[in-house]
């Protein structure tokens, strides 16, 4: 490990797929603000929606999202009925039916849900909702679940993109996280999806996983260059028991330390290079052909709570419980339980637990964020200055990037930021200096690296 490596691969810092980010969310912000809020859209504006399942067959151990166990269909069932009746609420809110341009199923396992069920949701969808033809519909898979049946179900649902949660295919790494998948098992999976005409596929990777070794890694990204997904994510695992409890039953002892994920990173990232994948901002890769990467040549990359995404639209409505929806005014959290989500549903109540609201400073120092964890460069005057801002208002965070800048990390050249070829791991800290929530809270974040 350098010394820079030292320095900084370790700090705590926020992931920014949102700013501000979610832990400085509060109450005040409601169901009847948010109602508010999707009533003052402009007709006009495309739409971006996300649709959260929070349940999975068993939870993984590595796991950091917001899911619970559901071995019988029953909670499913119930599950969406809610979720339909979400639907309507804030349909019945929007100013007419506005034009959508992509659409996101995350979880949990969202594919959990039955056929008839899962089809009646994207139905009550574009009853609601006007699709652009272009659109793109994604949703995240665990590849296990991958039957005959559900490709056809997704085929029908009118799936463009799947997301397969592989992480690692050594079967040690496998078993000390919980989650045995054979390498035969997601080929089964991805010829499948291929079959129906789902050829644009995402696979989900991660590095700091108990037991993993470079050379485990290196077979790892060996097999999957053999299924040829489109994109790749590359992500650290992010052990944070005090979050997700059932973390704790990965044995600690186990985990490679920070050296050890940074060799990880770095290898991994030279060997999807040299399979001829882009480097695409933090932590994902892409053919030169795939959308994302014309995206990142064309400045239309952008970032939200799926990582990096194509997805335009300023607007993203959130259905679901902990779901979250960002609009001009500001960003709405969902209930996170499912018992308090559906009952207020049932109440007629849009199911807001917290949320902020947003001003002019909030607005720029996320446009700076944004651009620098995508294009990694940002024009701090010129952003400034579209919000109605002067420079000297970031003076301050300018000041706190001197020691990357120092470190060869950034450059700074007028009121230009730019993160080098060397700081490009540690886009996260330069982030974080425009980050004025940072500073006055108290959560606890994954190291940078």
């Amino acid at each position: 490990m350098t010394d820079l490596d030292q320095r900084y691969a370790t700090r705590s810092v926020p992931r920014y797929t949102s700013y501000p980010t979610a832990p400085h969310f509060h109450a005040g912000v409601t169901g009847a603000t948010y109602g508010s809020w999707l009533a003052g859209l402009p007709a006009d504006m495309p739409l971006s929606l996300y649709l959260h399942v929070p349940y999975c067959r068993v939870i993984c151990n590595y796991c950091g999202c917001h899911t619970k166990a559901a071995r019988r269909d029953e909670p499913l069932l119930d599950y969406t009925d809610a979720l339909l009746a979400e639907i309507d609420l804030v349909a019945a809110r929007l100013p007419g039916r506005m034009q959508t341009v992509h659409v996101h199923w995350g979880g949990g396992t969202p594919s959990l849900l039955p056929r008839a069920q899962f089809l009646s949701v994207v139905e009550r969808l574009h009853r609601h909702f006007a699709f652009d033809e272009a659109h793109e519909h994604a949703i995240e898979l665990d590849p296990r679940t991958v039957t005959p049946e559900l490709a056809d179900t997704l085929r029908e649902a009118g799936i463009t993109r799947a997301s397969l949660g592989v992480q690692d295919f050594d079967p040690v790494v496998q078993k000390a996280i919980g989650r045995i998948q054979p390498f035969e098992q997601v080929a089964q999976a991805v010829e499948r999806l291929r079959a129906v005409g789902i050829d644009a596929l995402n696979f989900d990777l991660m590095y700091g996983l108990p037991f993993q070794t470079l050379e485990t890694v290196t077979e790892t990204i060996r097999l999957t260059r053999e299924l040829a997904p489109g994109r790749i994510a590359l992500f650290g695992y992010a052990h944070v028991p005090w979050m997700k409890k059932h973390q704790r039953l990965i044995d600690e002892s186990r985990l490679p330390d920070s050296a050890e994920r940074i060799a990880m990173a770095d290898h991994a990232r030279e060997k999807l290079l040299d399979a001829g994948y882009r480097a695409i901002g933090l932590d994902h890769f892409a053919m030169p052909d795939d959308d994302m990467a014309v995206a990142l040549d064309a400045g239309r990359l952008r970032r939200n709570f799926q990582g990096y995404t194509t997805d335009t639209a300023d607007t993203l409505i959130g259905f679901g419980a902990s779901s979250i929806g960002k609009l001009p005014q500001g960003y709405v959290q969902n209930m996170p339980d499912t018992g308090g989500w559906s009952r207020a549903i049932g109440d007629g109540l849009l199911p807001v637990a917290r949320g902020i609201a947003l001003d002019a400073d909030d607005r720029a120092r996320a446009d700076i964020i944004e651009q620098l964890m995508t294009e990694h460069a940002a024009d701090i005057g010129e952003i400034a200055a579209a919000h109605g801002l002067p420079l000297a208002h970031f003076s301050a965070s300018i000041a706190d990037l001197a020691e990357m800048a120092g470190d060869g990390l950034v450059r700074i050249e007028g009121s230009r930021v730019e993160v080098t070829p060397r700081g490009a791991p540690y886009a996260r800290i330069a982030a974080a200096a425009f980050d004025i929530y940072l500073q006055r809270g108290l959560a606890r974040h994954s190291v940078a690296v």
